[in-house]
C-alpha cells in the first residue's frame, strides 16, 4: 500500500480567516472547488475541508469556492456546473460523492474530481483514503486505560465503511489494553442530527459507559453535551473528538482527539495537481503525520503518562510497519488489478 507523505510546507499549517469563496484572481488563475454534504461550520469533518480549501486559496493564490450540497442530484449538478465554469480541481468531501464523481469525470476528461474516503479511482477521479483508523486505534487505547465501567461507547452517523473502520480499530485498541472491555456501537443514520447523537450518547451513558467517542459531523454538539450533562450529574465520563482536533470544542469533557489533518492533506493534492504529478488512489496515515491522536492539554493527567507511553510506543510500531489495525478495505479494484491496495502513487515527498 503506498502512503501519502506530506511536504513540510503542508504540513505547517497557517491561521485561516474566513472565505466567501469570492475573489479578484484572474480569470486564468488555476481553481478548485469544494462541495460538501453538510455545514462547514460542524467544527470538524466540513470544517476540516473548508479549512483545507482555504489553505489553497491562501497559500497558492488559487480561486476557489465552496458549495454545500445535500442530495444526489445536487452531488451532479454541483460537480457539472463547477466544471464548466473552469474550475480545475473539485473535491467532493464524502464517500457519498463518489457516484456522482465518477460520472462527471467520464464527461470531463481534462477535470479532476478528488472524493474525500471514495472509493473507486480512474485517470481523473482520485480517492483519498484517510488512514483515521490507525488514529482512533491510539485513542482506543486511552478509552480502554481511562475507563472505570469497563464500558466504552462509539457513536456514529451513516454507517459507511471508512466510518465502521474507525470504530472497529477504537474497539482494538480499548481490548489492546482492556480485553474485558464491553464497546457500545450505535449508528443515527445521519451526521447532522443533534438531537440524536445526544440520545444515542446517553442511553450508552445510561448503559455504564464512561469513555466515548464519536463518528459524526454536525451531530458533535449533541454528542459533546450528553457527556457534558453526564459529568455534571456527578458521572466520570470522558469524550473523544474525531476528524479534527476537537479538543477546544468541549475542552471539560473531551480527553483526545482522533485527527486528520484535511488541510495539510488538501494542499499537498493541489500543489501535486498543479504540479501533474497527482494520481490515485491516495492514503494516507500516521506516516507523514497525516493522522494522529492528540491529547488535550486542557485535561492534563486524565491519561496516565505509563498509558501516553504505551500510545507512543503504539504510535512508533504502526508507523514501522510491525503493528497493524484493523480496517476495512473499501477500494474498489481497476480493471484488472487484482490489489487495489497497491494501485496509484503518493503523493510528493
Amino acid at each position: 500500500m503506498t502512503r501519502l507523505r506530506l511536504r513540510a510546507s503542508a504540513v505547517a499549517l497557517v491561521t485561516i480567516s474566513a472565505c466567501t469563496g469570492q475573489d479578484n484572481t484572474p480569470a486564468d488563475t488555476p481553481a478548485v472547488a469544494l462541495l460538501t454534504a453538510g455545514p462547514v461550520s460542524d467544527a470538524g469533518w466540513y470544517a476540516g475541508a473548508y479549512e483545507g480549501l482555504q489553505l489553497i486559496g491562501d497559500s497558492l493564490g488559487f480561486r476557489i469556492s465552496h458549495q454545500q450540497t445535500r442530495t444526489p442530484a445536487e452531488f451532479d449538478e454541483a460537480f457539472i456546473s463547477y466544471a464548466d465554469a473552469g474550475y480545475g480541481l473539485i473535491f467532493g468531501h464524502g464517500f457519498e460523492y463518489q457516484d456522482a464523481a465518477s460520472r462527471a469525470g467520464e464527461q470531463y476528461p481534462d477535470v479532476t474530481f478528488v472524493v474525500s474516503s471514495g472509493s473507486r479511482s480512474a485517470d481523473n477521479v482520485i480517492p483519498i483514503i484517510f488512514g483515521l483508523h490507525e488514529a482512533s486505534y491510539l485513542a482506543g487505547m486511552a478509552a480502554g486505560a481511562i475507563t472505570q465501567s469497563g464500558i466504552v461507547g462509539m457513536v456514529g452517523g451513516v454507517e459507511i465503511p471508512s466510518a465502521k473502520g474507525t470504530f472497529i480499530a477504537f474497539e482494538a485498541g480499548v481490548r489492546a489494553v482492556r480485553a474485558d472491555a464491553v464497546v457500545l456501537e450505535t449508528f443515527i443514520g445521519s451526521w447532522d442530527d443533534v438531537s440524536a447523537a445526544k440520545e444515542a450518547a446517553a442511553a450508552q451513558l445510561r448503559q455504564g459507559a464512561d469513555a466515548l467517542i464519536h463518528n459524526v459531523d454536525a451531530a458533535t454538539f449533541g454528542f459533546f453535551q450528553a457527556v457534558r450533562e453526564a459529568r455534571a450529574a456527578g458521572g466520570t465520563a470522558w469524550a473523544f473528538g474525531m476528524n479534527r482536533d476537537q479538543n477546544d470544542v468541549a475542552p471539560d469533557v473531551i480527553v483526545g482527539s482522533a485527527v486528520i489533518n484535511i488541510p495539510a492533506i488538501f494542499l499537498q493534492v493541489a500543489l501535486d495537481w498543479s504540479a501533474g504529478a497527482l494520481s490515485g488512489p491516495q492514503f494516507t496515515g500516521l506516516v507523514g503525520n497525516a493522522v494522529d491522536f492528540v491529547p488535550n492539554l486542557a485535561q492534563d493527567g486524565a491519561i496516565p503518562a505509563d498509558v501516553l507511553r504505551a500510545i507512543a510506543q503504539a504510535r512508533e510500531a504502526i508507523v514501522a510497519g510491525t503493528l497493524e489495525v484493523p480496517s476495512i478495505d473499501f477500494l474498489e479494484p481497476a480493471a484488472g488489478a487484482e490489489d487495489p491496495g497497491m494501485q496509484g502513487a503518493p503523493l510528493s515527498p
